[in-house]
């Protein structure tokens, strides 16, 4: 999947990954896509009810081993 920017979060723990992506939405334009690298196993959920509560767009969430990884569209 295209991307613009990376967000590696990884080693991280809640709620500092769902603070720097709130972080950098902040700051990216209307219609970048973000990947977001996260092992925190609850970053699903943090990450899920903040996008599903937002105007931003889970465009693809997969898992592969302890790495979860989330492509979201900002939307401004």
């Amino acid at each position: 999947m295209q991307y613009d920017t990376v967000l590696d979060v990884k080693g991280l723990n809640c709620p500092l990954p769902l603070l720097k992506l709130k972080q950098l939405l902040s700051k990216v334009s209307n219609g970048e896509v973000v990947k977001v690298l996260a092992t925190d196993p609850a970053a699903h959920l943090d990450i899920g009810v903040f996008i599903d509560k937002s105007a931003h767009q889970m465009l693809l969430f997969e898992r592969d081993e302890n790495i979860q990884y989330f492509y979201i569209k900002a939307v401004i």
